[in-house]
This record gives structure tokens, sequence and C-alpha cells, in this order.
């Protein structure tokens, strides 16, 4: 094992890259250093010094999170997880990988492709985001309809405590229930409790056969959100099963340049796979024809990946406009059309645009809101957003559907669990961080 020195940088550059994330979200001041280990036992000698001096840590990995629960600031030191990135094991009689903590999902998935697997956490930004990453905050994504969020592919964890204790939660089987679930616990956790430096991962074989994929065109979201509600009272389960609302379509065709809303304003877009693929894209395209789509289905590879290109471009046809705010919200199924139908309240109250997408296969919304140039978000948008957080609850929602609480909704959370599960979850912290030196000023 290196000498911390070895391993400690304070230099500018590396002070700044993590005082922002994906959020936007920038901290007042830079941290202190950046601690960048190669090893478990890098980590806990940091952690050890941290518990003798009062030393604030800030676990991180690639920064690529929406919540703002990776930035640091002065007086905390920046624990880069990123040098931990070795594929240890794969066990593909088990179906089990174990990969440290600073694997890019990616990465894994490439050197999972030959032996027919892959690891069924599937974010957005799964090309540069880390495993320990998606894990600590329970990341989603495209895939999550069908193959649910990070923690249902987590079979077990290496931690290393605030004290510098190493614990081993789960095991590498499919069954487990010795003691409480702390694996559960550490998955969503936002590098509160403890860092993450080892999993076990549960993988998925790779469908080898055909892909189905259904692009349709509607001329409101309430038609395509029914839709999207009769295919789960169809008992169907599509893969994927997006929807873009009219201003997220037209933001997409003035980035491309393609009319596409020539067809109708609003884009949803479902994928099948599976022994009964085709079978089940022919029930879901008929489905979205009954409700007034102009559909398009497909099994050809090139023409599917025309279809998903529509909702891979949002992103990339905001930032063209302008920064923006990524919120996260999450309600019942059968409850997208009033959510969809209270964004546009609230953009007519707010004087604002928030184009919308969702992940509407298990009810998570993305609305976007435009902030200024430098990142600045200004106070209309904050209590729109208030706005939606607050109407996403009533309906039996949630404020977070994968991005997490770090700082941008922090002073939402009481709201949702409440002042006794809140204590409940700071008497938790405390237990695992009783000098509360992880991640400070985050969630709780």
């Amino acid at each position: 094992m290196r000498d911390l020195a070895e391993f400690w940088r304070t230099d500018d550059a590396t002070r700044s890259e993590c005082a922002v994330d994906r959020s936007g979200q920038t901290a007042a001041s830079l941290p202190d250093a950046v601690a960048q280990p190669v090893s478990t036992e890098e980590v806990a000698a940091v952690l050890r010094r941290a518990s003798e001096t009062g030393l604030k840590i800030v676990p991180r990995g690639s920064g690529t999170g929406l919540a703002g629960a990776a930035i640091a600031a002065a007086g905390e030191v920046v624990l880069d997880l990123r040098g931990l990135n070795a594929i240890e094991e794969v066990d593909e009689a088990n179906q089990v990988a174990v990969v440290q903590a600073g694997v890019i999902n990616g990465d894994l998935d490439k050197h999972l492709e030959p032996a027919g697997l892959w690891w069924a956490s599937d974010p957005a930004s799964a090309d540069i985001s880390t495993v320990g990453g998606n894990i600590a905050t329970n990341a989603g994504g495209l895939l999550c309809a069908k193959y649910g969020s990070t923690k249902q592919s987590v079979l077990g964890l290496e931690v290393v405590l605030p004290s510098g204790d190493v614990i081993r939660t789960g095991s590498r089987t499919m069954k487990g229930v010795s003691g409480l679930d702390v694996t559960a616990l550490m998955c969503g956790s936002e590098g509160l409790l403890g860092v993450i430096t080892r999993a076990t991962l549960k993988l998925t074989p790779l469908w080898q056969g055909a892909v189905f994929t259904i692009g349709a065109y509607f001329t409101d979201v309430v038609a395509a959100c029914g839709g999207i509600s009769r295919i789960a009272a169809a008992k169907l389960r599509p893969a994927m099963c997006e929807l873009l609302d009219e201003r997220s379509l037209s933001y997409i065709c003035e980035y491309t340049g393609r009319d596409l809303m020539a067809r109708g304003p609003v884009y949803v877009l479902v994928q099948t796979d599976g022994p009964a693929a085709e079978a089940e894209a022919a029930a879901i395209a008929e489905i979205l024809r009954s409700q007034g789509g102009d559909v398009s289905l497909t099994g050809d590879p090139a023409e599917g990946d025309d279809l998903v290109a529509v909702r891979r471009q949002m992103h990339f046809a905001l930032s063209a406009v302008a920064p923006a705010l990524i919120e996260d919200v999450c309600v019942p199924r059968s409850a997208l059309p009033e959510m969809f139908a209270f964004i546009q309240q609230t953009e007519r109250e707010f004087g604002l645009d928030i184009p919308t997408l969702a992940h509407a296969g298990d009810g998570n919304l993305h609305p976007n809101f435009f902030v200024e140039p430098d990142g600045t978000v200004p106070q209309n948008v904050w209590d729109a957003a208030d706005h939606l957080f607050e109407h996403a609850l009533t309906l039996g929602g949630t404020l977070t559907g994968e991005h997490g609480v770090g700082v941008l909704k922090r002073a939402s959370l009481p709201r949702e669990l409440g002042e006794v599960q809140m204590d409940l979850q700071r008497r938790i912290k405390a237990a695992f961080d009783p000098q509360g030196l992880l991640n400070p000023g985050k969630v709780l």
C-alpha cells in the first residue's frame, strides 16, 4: 500500500473537477484535497485518518450524478474511487461478477458480452458512470421497466466504514436472509453510511434473438399516456417504454433538423425482447393504434436504432439551448396523465418551458428547467420545481425515482418521509458514522 501522500492531490485543476457534478450544482469553494486510492486498503487508510482527525470525506465516482450528492467544498476531502477499476471475476456458471467500485458500467458490459451476459443497470450515463456510483444512487435507466433498478442486481458489497473498518455484506448466492439486509441499505445511500469499494453483481443473460422497436406519435400527451396504461393493463412488459412530450420533441426537431412532429407532437418509444418479443410488440402496436397513435414497428436493428435515437437526442437537444436542471419525480403509472397535465399547468402559471420526458413504463418523469448560462437556478424555477414535487406526492408518488436526494431535494425530503422517519434515518446515519464524517450536508 502506498503512503497517503502519494495519492493525495491539492492542485486547483483536480479540486475544481470535484466541486461540480452533472446536476449543474457547484460548491461555493474548492475542496481541500482529492484522495485517489487504487485499493480498499488505501480507502481504509484515508478513512482511518479522517476518524482520527475529524476530516470530512466526500466519496465520488465519475461525477455523473444529478442531485449534487458528490460535490465538495472547503473543509472537505474528496475520495475519488475511479482508480479501483478492476473486473476481478466473472463466474459464468453462477452468472455472478465481482468488480471494484470504479469500474465503468459500459466497460463491464463490453467485458461480459462474449459470455452472453450483462449487468442490468442501464442509466443514460452508462458509458461514463461507475458501478459504485450506480449502487450508491440506486440508479435507474431506460430498461428499468423490465429489469429493475440497480439494487435488484446487487448480491453483496465490500464497504469501508468511517472508522476504516471493512465489512462484507450479502453473499454470492441468489438468496440470503442472514441478519438485516445491509446490502439493500447501502443501495441508494448516497455516500452517507460507508464507502463501497467492491461489489458482487447478479448478471442477466443477453437476449440473443430479435428485438422489436415501436415508435408512435400522438396528438396529445393524455392519449399517449392512455396507450401506456393499456399496455400495463394488458400485462405486457416491454423492456423499454419512454414518452417525450410536445416541448421535448420540438427541441429535438430543432436540434436534429428532422420534421418529426409531422406525425404528431408527442412521441412514445417501446422496445420488446425475449422469446415473446414479436408477439408482444404486435399487441403493443395494436394498443397504441387504438389510442390514436401513428405507429411504426420494426424488427430491423438499424431501423430500431433510428427510433431509439429520437429519445437519446433529448439531452443534447436541450443542452444546445441552455443549461438545464433535470428534475426527477415518480408517480403511479395510472397517474401519468394527471402529472403531465399538472406540468403543463405549471408552465402557464410560472411562465416557463418545462420539456418533460418519462420512463413511462415505471412512472418516472424528468421535467427539465432551463437555467442561467452560468448554471444559476432562478428562484421561479426552484418554486416551480417545488410545486411539481408537492403534486407528485399528492398522487402517491415520490420526490425522486432514480437521481437521489443529494443537496437538490434535501429540504423537500421531510415532506415525503415525515419527521418520525427522518429521525430514524438520522439515527441510522449516526450508527454507521457517529462522527458525521461522510458526505456532510447531503440528503439528511
